[in-house]
């Protein structure tokens, strides 16, 4: 009876600890179609993603006009975070993808209390911008709540829209992933970062600020259509010497 007990509880034992094997084995395991985060090329993808946001909003500081064409210094780098957004939500997933935004967020706010703090540090006799550091970083923090804002519901979009086309078209027709999760991302990252941002810049009108919107969603949308072979490039790149990457059947 001893011999029989003992034997019955190794038994169990053993398939405890098959199951807590499996279960790791599982947890470890790549999601199909994605790799994990846990690699060379993510993190430096965040932190190139994290530092154009920052770039952007110090740049979009500025209220730019081409003649009737108004815009701000933002246009310069900001369409690149969808290029790595996409990349990041092509290759690692929407949860990864989310990371890299919070991440974003997150530097965008230290960036801001870092500025404030140096606004406020005694000025050296010999310095006289004092005043405009002022008004660049109060136009600077105002920016930060619209980027912030528009970066998530738009960069949100973004990686979803990605994820969902991937789930309908596995590996194939990357491009309609591309343009679509583009068009409707910049769409809600441009409608909520104008309304906060044109006070910031200057714009006071109705007409200047649909201008303002419109050309932004165009503008942005364009240059993710132009810099698709880059894109498919990166992605591509990414995926050939990602591990643990698994394409979709």
């Amino acid at each position: 009876m001893i011999r029989v007990g003992g034997e019955v509880a190794w038994a169990d034992r053993r398939a405890w600890i098959a199951h807590v094997t499996t279960a790791i084995a599982a947890q470890d395991a790549p999601t199909p179609g994605f790799a994990r985060v846990g690699s060379a090329y993510y993190p430096v993808l965040v932190a190139v993603f994290t530092s154009l946001v920052i770039i952007s909003n110090i740049a979009a500081t500025k209220g730019v006009a081409f003649g009737p064409i108004i815009t701000d210094g933002g246009f310069i780098v900001f369409p690149l975070t969808y290029v790595i957004g996409d990349v990041l939500a092509e290759v690692y997933g929407f949860r990864a993808a989310r990371r890299a935004i919070l991440t974003g967020f997150v530097m965008n706010g230290v960036a801001a209390l870092a500025l404030w703090a140096t606004v406020y540090l005694p000025a050296a006799d010999f310095y006289p911008n004092q005043e405009h550091l002022a008004n660049v970083v109060g136009a600077y923090t105002q920016l930060i709540v619209a980027g912030m804002a528009g970066f998530i519901v738009g960069q949100t979009i973004n990686a979803w829209a990605v994820v969902k086309i991937k789930a309908r078209t596995r590996e194939r027709h990357l491009w309609a992933r591309l343009v679509g999760s583009t068009f409707a991302g910049q769409l809600g990252d441009t409608l909520v970062f104008c309304a906060i941002a044109a006070p910031a810049i200057g714009i006071s009108s109705a007409r200047d600020f649909v201008v303002y919107t419109a050309l932004g969603w165009i503008y942005k949308t364009a240059v993710e259509v132009v810099m698709l072979p880059v894109t498919y490039r990166v992605i591509g790149f990414v995926k050939r010497r990602e591990p643990s990457y698994t394409a979709l059947a």
